[in-house]
């Protein structure tokens, strides 16, 4: 949600955040809609000032014995209490109409986002490791059905299209993978590195619910724009799309104190998702489905705070591709492939042999004070009266089913067994390879 205040304060700034993201002003009809609601307000505390002046004159004019002037100024004050609740319906329904146009306004860019119409304007920034040098390079799938345990054709008479059915060592590693990042983003920094920007871990594991309210999907921005992607669960219930929902919404209608600042949460979750725009994209294996797992990150911090928590969210994600060995880069995504919610995000993408390419595993996002002021999320900075929203900032560390498929792809062998990255070998009760 957009701070109306800063709106009327400077339109143009508005419109030229939009048309970086390709869109269209829209300051006019914002600033329209809210002057018919001040206008509204006006004139509602006129009525209510004259209201108060007239109960006053009722006391005085008893008081005097005169009861006719009583009587019509009782008679006035009856008429305006009618008209102020008129006045607040109206009120009600402007304010209403204004917060609705306001809702479906995507987040402003970060001055430093990239400029550009879609992912073709996306910057990368850096990359870590190498690819692997492979005699083989089969897609996922094929190694996973080649193993007997990756059963797509099950999963379709169960669920239908975009399920899978993980068994024995793949239900395991995908088990095990989760453990891990969550025991390296649960992690207490070290004393010697407290105030490195870089440093990973010290998040609190939550457990959240699976099913959410609507309130808290339109808290972090997915309705009501993105109502098809998500799957409804009877009257005002959805499945979570993410843990994202949950942990930020951990926040919502709270005043923080600033002392306690960042909170940073984590979550290991099942995620559901209608991909209602995805048809005809990624139709075999495991990159695209309606449920998958996913390790969440989310943090809660200052205006000041956030863009260096934002970095470090970004890092601790890229953490665990570092150290599964994993060759992988990070881009800035272009104002026009940024997120609804999203200030600005930084991508990170795992090398896929058998796809040949780079494929998203997580999204690092900033979203400024937007999701904030949705949810009504505030903190009271030190030794102030006034209250201020927070930023509220959340990422991939990372999608479980995503690092799968890269363990997978990378770490294959030309007679169809995969090796287990060093990390993961206590997980797997020290198996070294799933053979077939």
């Amino acid at each position: 949600m957009h701070d109306i205040k800063l709106i009327r304060d400077d339109p143009a700034a508005f419109d030229e955040g939009l048309k970086r993201r390709g869109l269209a002003p829209l300051s006019a009809p914002v600033l329209q809609r809210d002057a018919e609601l001040r206008v509204v307000l006006a004139r509602l505390q006129q009525m209510q000032a004259h209201r108060n002046d007239a109960s006053k004159l009722i006391g005085q004019a008893k008081a005097k014995k005169d009861e006719a002037q009583a009587a019509a100024l009782m008679a006035e004050v009856a008429g305006l209490k009618a008209e102020i609740q008129k006045g607040e319906e109206e009120e009600r329904r402007l304010q209403a109409e204004l917060n609705d146009f306001l809702a479906t306004i995507p987040n402003l860019p970060a001055a430093d986002v990239p400029v550009g119409a879609d992912d073709a304007a996306n910057v990368e920034i850096r990359r870590w490791g190498k690819k692997p040098d492979l005699t083989s390079t089969k897609e996922h799938f094929e190694l996973g059905e080649a193993l007997g345990e990756m059963d797509f054709e099950t999963a379709a008479r169960i669920s239908g299209a975009r399920f899978v059915v993980l068994k024995n060592r793949l239900a395991r590693l995908e088990r095990a993978l989760a453990q891990f990042m969550l025991d390296l983003h649960t992690e207490q920094p070290t004393e010697n590195n407290l105030e490195d920007k870089l440093q990973i871990g010290g998040y609190t594991e939550v457990s959240p619910p699976y099913l959410v309210r609507d309130s808290a999907v339109f808290g972090t921005g997915q309705l009501p724009k993105f109502a098809d992607d998500l799957f409804r669960a009877g009257d005002s219930y959805w499945l979570i799309p993410t843990a994202e929902v949950p942990l930020t919404n951990l926040v919502r209608e709270q005043i923080l104190s600033e002392a306690n600042l960042p909170l940073r949460f984590t979550a290991y979750t099942p995620c559901f998702r209608a991909e209602a725009g995805a048809a005809g994209k990624d139709t075999r294996g495991m990159i695209r489905m309606h449920q998958f797992s996913k390790v969440e990150l989310v943090s809660i911090t200052t205006p000041e705070q956030s863009a260096a928590e934002h970095e470090r969210m970004t890092n601790c994600a890229q953490e665990v591709l570092k150290r599964l060995g994993l060759h992988h880069r990070v881009i800035v995504l272009s104002t026009g492939d940024t997120g609804f919610g999203a200030r600005k995000t930084y991508d990170i993408e795992v090398w896929l042999p058998g796809q040949g390419t780079f494929r998203e595993i997580s999204s690092c996002s900033n979203c400024g004070d937007f999701q904030a002021r949705r949810m009504n999320a505030r903190y009271r900075p030190e030794n102030a009266k006034n209250t201020r929203f927070v930023h509220t900032l959340n990422g991939s560390g990372l999608a479980v089913g995503r690092t799968l498929v890269g363990i997978l792809e990378n770490y294959q062998r030309a007679d169809g067994s995969v090796l287990i990255p060093e990390v993961l070998k206590p997980y797997m009760g020290g198996l070294e390879r799933i053979d077939p």
